[in-house]
This record gives structure tokens, sequence and C-alpha cells, in this order.
């Protein structure tokens, strides 16, 4: 009933868990892992397990030359105990980083987070409400404006049938739109109402993003 700790392994658990990962992958399986260990084990030792296959997960990716951020990243959005469903999506985000519009756009990423952090923490108050195209002020502002528009509802259905490559290629569409944005636009206007509906922007820019995978645990 234990995990096996150090080099330690008495019972080859470290072998099994890999087995087991490998069974599943090889064979593009669907099963949840919890469903499976709750037959057994109460949630906290089931979530334990998990951890447990989610660590042998980890080497065997980072053999395939998948970061561990990566990795990390695709670990922390929902059913991670779907072993196939978190290589689809690690190996989708490894692509996309890979490319150079999804480096660039990780990048804005960071700045429109770390910009609305800021933001968030000096006005006491969250930023999550949809921009309004009335506020809009100029072409650059307006052209992002549009492509999040266009696009936001077919990542939402990228992500629906699971196909994330799609959502992350589509969302690397984004990045000359924000590089644009971020050059012309001063996010922190004197106007309220117009500094408010840009954070606002910037908020929607944030949430499609994690929405693909957790850009947080990504290192620089």
């Amino acid at each position: 009933e234990e995990k096996p700790t150090g080099s330690k392994d008495p019972f080859a658990l470290r072998r099994a868990a890999l087995g087991v990962i490998r069974i599943l992958l090889e064979n593009q399986l669907r099963v949840k892992l919890l469903n499976v260990i709750g037959k057994r084990y109460n949630n906290l030792n089931s979530r334990s397990l998990l951890g447990f296959f989610h660590e042998r997960l980890k080497v065997l990716l980072r053999a395939q030359n998948i970061r561990h951020d990566i990795i990390d990243a695709a670990i922390a959005m929902g059913n991670s105990d779907d072993v196939y469903l978190v290589v689809v999506r690690a190996r989708a985000l490894s692509n996309f980083l890979e490319s150079e519009d999804g480096e660039n756009l990780f990048q804005s990423f960071k700045r429109a987070n770390n910009i609305l952090s800021q933001a968030e923490e000096k006005y006491d108050k969250k930023f999550s409400r949809a921009a309004n195209l009335d506020y809009v002020d100029g072409e650059e502002e307006r052209e992002l404006f549009k492509a999040l528009a266009k696009i936001t509802p077919s990542i939402s259905k990228a992500i629906e049938m699971e196909n994330f490559g799609k959502a992350m290629k589509e969302l690397a569409s984004l990045r000359k739109k924000v590089d644009t944005f971020f050059e012309a636009v001063q996010i922190n206007t004197d106007n309220q109402i117009v500094r408010e509906n840009r954070l606002n922007l910037l908020s929607q820019i944030r949430t499609i993003c994690l929405s693909i995978a957790d850009f947080n645990k990504l290192d620089s």
C-alpha cells in the first residue's frame, strides 16, 4: 500500500506504473485513473497515487524531450487522470512553443498577465468582463478586438473536441496583432473607461490562453 521512496522500490511499482502508462498511450486508451483507483482507495490516497502516476509520466515524456514545465502545464488542467489526454495536450503545447509565433505569444501572455496582476492589485478589482467595441480607440486595438472575437469560438470548439493542436494554431495566429497592439497602445491611459476596456481586452487574452493550458506553469 506504500509508494517507493528514494532508490528503493522492492515491489517494482515504478516499472508497473510505467507499464500501465505505456499500455494506455500505445493503445490510445481513454481511462479515468481516479475512477479505477477510487474503487479501492479513499479520495486522499487516490490523489496521492495519481500523483505517483504523474511522476512516472513526467519521466517518460522527459525522455521524449518534452520540457518538465510543459508537462506540469498539461497536468494542471482538468481531467489530468486521463493519461492519454495529458500527453496529447503536452505534445501540442510543446509544438506550439517550438514555433516562433507560439513562443512570442507566450511572452505576450506573460506581459498581459503582469499588467493585469498589477492593475488588479492597484485598483482592487478583477478585470474579467468582455471588452466593449464602443470604447476601442485606434486601429491596432480594433484589429485585436476583432481577431479575438473571431477565434475565441473556434478555440473553444477545438478544446471541446480535444483538438489542442488546432486550438494552439488558432491562438498563434494572434501573435502579430498582439505585438502591434502592445507597440501602439498605452494600456494605462488616464481615461478610465478606455483603460479598463483595454485591461478587459488583455483579460480575454489571458483567459483564452489559460483555457488551453496553464501558461502560468511555463518557465520564461
